[in-house]
């Protein structure tokens, strides 16, 4: 919910009309009220638990309740409860987002039966442990905790409208912000150009302010100064709109030394994700080439015997870091008829494409030895796929197109990609083909996970073979 509040021209009747306005438009604090409803996530949890173990134990022993059952659930619920916090369970994010409450709960239930497990194997009590008794109550659990969620989620909105968190935005002078479920109040009716000598000034503007979880003032440059020493000294978190660093794309600010710098980037993926992204690259990769080196050799052997050139076309792409490397693909060319800077997109009956090219095209496995640049760490299974350093939308180079183009290199490329899956393949004839893909390639690096990476892996399998493969 917005709430624009109207301007009084006249000053008598201004002042009384804000006084009001301040009490109309603030909404009650809600930090009590959120804790409460912590509190009471974290009391139903524990009992959707317990309740789960004594069901789980009725159900396999047909005893009601079942003594085991009863102890693994109050062994469970203590390890459950700070996993479950550490994971955020009990959050603003958890009250505003469904999905999110759903996805951390379950991972918390996921992590505290790997640790239990853990606990009982070197406590040597494996025997006096039920393994189905567990795992049907881990189902039970999450079931009700998600249905708890899903149910107090739709009666949050319907109580506190889009978020549980109170922000305001003042407008005064600068450029239009939209936040979800914020209140909108405009500067001009509070005159601030004295508001360090005037207590009445301040108490109006503290009113207003008093009790929201967060202060977003939109307004000219020569005006923030004002405004951070009012949100300073009425003590919310305060934030000032800035174009300037909209234009960085600041991310963050950072002091050291008494100064203060503007983080404008970062690395998408802390080094536990990298860890994990190159581990999962191995264990496909490794795999991968040994059970495709058979069909890989026999590619090899026809590719040689159609016209006797070189089995590989080795071309320079743009990988991680803005750095070139050498990225390998069987030749489906004619030789003679290469295109090292790839300034010329392949096309439909293209002539200088093999009869054994044309098949591996389409079917893909021209990209195969691919799989040796991911063994040699300078590509990864999913990201955003390489472009050749020629290759033009329409007739302008890719990063002429968009200078937003070179932010795709900030992760490794990938054998495939979100664009891939989406079906975003084959020649960049316009603009707007380089543009769908640029944008689904930031997507992915703004959004990486791993849960992602699985999904796209398997959704490729479906696009190995596509029109646009040619």
């Amino acid at each position: 919910m917005v709430i624009h509040t109207p301007r009084e021209e006249k000053g008598g009747a201004k002042n009384v009309y804000l006084e009001n306005v301040s009490h109309a438009v603030r909404r009650p604090a809600m930090e009590g009220r959120r804790i409460q409803l912590y509190l009471l996530m974290l009391l139903v949890d524990a009992l959707i638990l317990l309740g789960s173990f004594v069901a789980a134990g009725g159900f396999y022993r047909n005893q009601w309740p079942h003594e085991l059952a009863i102890a693994m659930g109050w062994a469970f619920l203590p390890i459950f409860l700070v996993i479950a916090v550490h994971q955020r369970c009990y959050s603003i994010r958890a009250l505003d987002e469904a999905r999110y409450a759903i996805g951390q709960v379950g991972l918390a239930l996921v992590v505290s039966a790997m640790l239990c497990t853990v606990m009982i194997f070197y406590a040597k009590a494996a025997t006096e442990f039920s393994r189905v008794m567990l795992s049907l109550a881990l189902v039970l659990a999450f079931a009700g905790m998600a249905l708890f969620r899903i149910g107090m989620h739709f009666s949050l909105r319907q109580a506190y409208g889009p978020s549980v968190s109170s922000v305001l935005v003042v407008m005064d002078g600068g450029p239009k912000v939209t936040i979800r479920g914020a209140q909108v109040v405009h500067a001009e009716d509070f005159d601030i150009s004295g508001a360090h000598a005037s207590p009445d000034s301040l108490d109006r503007i503290g009113r207003m302010m008093r009790g929201m979880d967060r202060v977003v003032v939109s307004c000219a440059a020569d005006q923030r100064p004002k405004w951070a020493s009012v949100m300073r000294g009425a003590g919310v978190r305060g934030e000032v709109i800035s174009t300037a660093l909209q234009e960085l794309g600041a991310i963050a600010l950072e002091r050291e030394g008494g100064q203060s710098f503007l983080v404008v980037s970062t690395g998408p993926l802390a080094l536990h994700a990298r860890i994990f992204k190159r581990v999962m690259d191995l264990a496909i990769t490794v795999p991968a080439l040994i059970l495709l080196s058979p069909l890989m050799a026999l590619v090899a052997v026809l590719i040689k015997l159609e016209d006797g050139g070189p089995i590989f076309f080795v071309q320079q792409r743009m990988g991680a870091h803005n750095c070139l490397f050498d990225m390998l693909k069987f030749r489906s060319m004619r030789v003679e008829k290469g295109d090292c800077k790839g300034a010329r997109s392949t096309s439909r009956e293209d002539d200088r494409v093999t009869r054994i090219g044309a098949i591996i095209r389409k079917t893909s496995i021209d990209e195969l030895p691919q799989l040796i640049n991911v063994l040699r760490s300078e590509m990864s299974v999913v990201g955003p796929r390489p472009h050749a350093l020629g290759s033009q939308a329409g007739k302008k180079l890719f990063w002429e197109v968009d200078t937003d183009y070179w932010q795709r290199h900030a992760l490794k490329p990938g054998l495939t990609g979100l664009a891939q899956v989406r079906g975003h393949r084959g020649a960049t004839e316009t603009e707007g083909h380089l543009k769908d893909r640029l944008q689904a390639d930031l997507e992915y690096i703004r959004n990486w996970s791993v849960l992602r990476d699985i999904k796209i892996i398997f959704a490729t399998a479906r696009v190995l073979v596509h029109p646009n493969a040619y």
